[in-house]
């Protein structure tokens, strides 16, 4: 895999900002998903794979770095791992509903998908731009010739 040069375009708090706007933009494709059929339980399960992803490698790498590079942070790092475990959770209960949904949901039960969503995008919300505030700095002075912003965040935004 080739390293970017010291050059980047972006550095990683911009690419941070960049992969939760992606995030945030399959959010409101999945809301605004067909409501009956295949449509929606396709566009659930790529946001929450991607939503996944994106947090797993935070956890596995960005977090890591992190803590090495700017110990202060220890504390609101593992909030944000506390937060991906939640959400992990909560996208969990998601893909079990949309997989129980008949092939004609009723309007009840896309009352409650669309409810589930909402509970996750306001928690989701809420934890991206506490992670964008709080970490973004920190990002930026790390090495850019050493990792990729898919490494650190585990998905390239649509650019």
């Amino acid at each position: 895999m080739t390293r970017p040069s010291s050059s980047r375009v972006r550095a990683f708090g911009d690419e941070l900002l960049a992969v939760h706007d992606d995030l945030r933009n399959r959010l409101r494709a999945l809301r605004s998903a067909p409501s009956r059929g295949h449509g929606l339980r396709e566009h659930c399960a790529a946001f929450c794979r991607a939503l996944t992803t994106h947090h797993t490698s935070e956890d596995a790498s960005a977090f890591p770095l992190l803590a090495a590079a700017a110990p202060e942070l220890r504390p609101v790092l593992a909030k944000l791992a506390e937060d991906h475990v939640l959400v992990a959770s909560l996208l969990t209960q998601v893909e079990e509903l949309v997989a129980a949904l008949p092939p004609e949901p009723s309007d009840v039960e896309l009352t409650r998908f669309a409810q589930s969503i909402d509970g996750i995008a306001a928690i989701m919300e809420s934890h991206f731009t506490f992670e964008e505030r709080r970490i973004r700095d920190a990002l930026d002075r790390l090495d850019p010739g050493a990792h990729t912003g898919e490494e650190l965040f585990g998905i390239t935004p649509a650019r």
